[in-house]
């Protein structure tokens, strides 16, 4: 997600900065991660790619900040609601760390369920799974539990160690919920990228064989290379080699034949964040996963996640029927 204008340097993330290039430097491999095959060039001067890559600016609804806030609220009131009307097991520890937290929120029968790990956005610098489990209501009552994951966001955390931390989520939550009937994934913004990170996991260091049969990736940025040019990376401080190896575009894996892909974009998110979901779509056609594009008409970079809240939202409707299919 990403901030309009606003006057001067905040601790927020999201907001309009002066353009800063990320320092260089080198890192060690992250565990599970595969190598980046290509070089990828900055595509604009940098005060371009700083309005590119601000989503606030391109809402219709709303000034840019009104916009955010409202989004904070939206999420947090309907995690509010989920909690309140879903059998839940919150906070629950996938790990040591802080964030390395998860909520679950459970179907009426929860012996054996499909389940969607929700991975949120925030630019990979704020919201948590406190604000996260807005999605679960209409799909916890078809019978889908709905897991919200945390993870370390920076400045504290690195973008190695989310990625890490994610995985681990994973390989945690099918330990605990032996008879899961199918794991989907849904990501957005940060969190697609995220999600679309899980997909090139290399699972036999982690010990498990997830049966991730599909993966919802929201208004995604695939492509890490153009945020060294922008204000985001004051925060996250990648250098060029962390953020290609973490870059989806250029560790694409194998295609899993049971898995479905959905690359999902908002009418309203910026010309960068429109080209990196069909780009990478793309990526994954050519390297034979089943991958769809949904470009969602009315909606912007914030309310096209909000509203899976709602049960007859066509995102919503998506997801439903893709867990349903035989």
């Amino acid at each position: 997600m990403g901030m309009g204008p606003g006057p001067g340097r905040s601790a927020r993330p999201w907001r309009d900065l002066p353009a800063q290039v990320g320092p260089a430097g080198r890192g060690a491999r992250v565990p599970g991660a595969a190598a980046p095959v290509r070089t990828v060039q900055p595509r604009a001067r940098p005060q371009e790619l700083e309005d590119q890559y601000s989503p606030s600016r391109w809402s219709p609804r709303m000034s840019p900040d009104t916009v955010i806030e409202a989004h904070i609220a939206a999420t947090a009131a309907g995690t509010h609601r989920a909690r309140a009307s879903a059998r839940t097991s919150l906070h629950v520890p996938y790990g040591a760390g802080a964030r390395e937290q998860m909520d679950i929120y459970l179907p009426a029968e929860p012996s054996a369920f499909p389940a969607l790990l929700y991975i949120h956005g925030g630019y990979w610098q704020c919201l948590s799974k406190d604000e996260s489990g807005f999605a679960a209501p209409p799909l916890v009552s078809q019978g889908v539990a709905v897991v919200a994951v945390g993870y370390d966001t920076a400045p504290q955390g690195r973008m190695d160690t989310m990625v890490l931390q994610v995985r681990r989520s994973i390989a945690f939550l099918l330990q605990r919920y032996p008879g899961i009937r199918g794991l989907y994934l849904c990501g957005h913004s940060a969190g697609a990228h995220l999600a679309a990170m899980v997909l090139s996991t290399d699972w036999t260091e982690f010990g498990v064989t997830p049966d991730i049969r599909g993966a919802v990736l929201v208004s995604g940025i695939y492509d890490l290379e153009p945020i060294l040019h922008t204000y985001v990376n004051d925060a996250l401080n990648m250098s060029r080699e962390v953020a290609l190896r973490n870059s989806p575009m250029l560790c694409v894996a194998p295609a899993v034949p049971t898995c479905q892909v959905l690359v999902a974009v908002a009418q309203y998110d910026s010309p960068e964040f429109r080209r990196q979901s069909q780009e990478y779509g793309q990526a994954l056609r050519v390297a034979g996963w089943s991958v769809s594009l949904l470009d969602i008409a009315g909606v912007d970079h914030f309310d096209i996640i909000e509203k899976l809240s709602e049960e007859s939202y066509v995102l919503t409707q998506v997801i439903l029927n893709m867990i349903s299919r035989p």
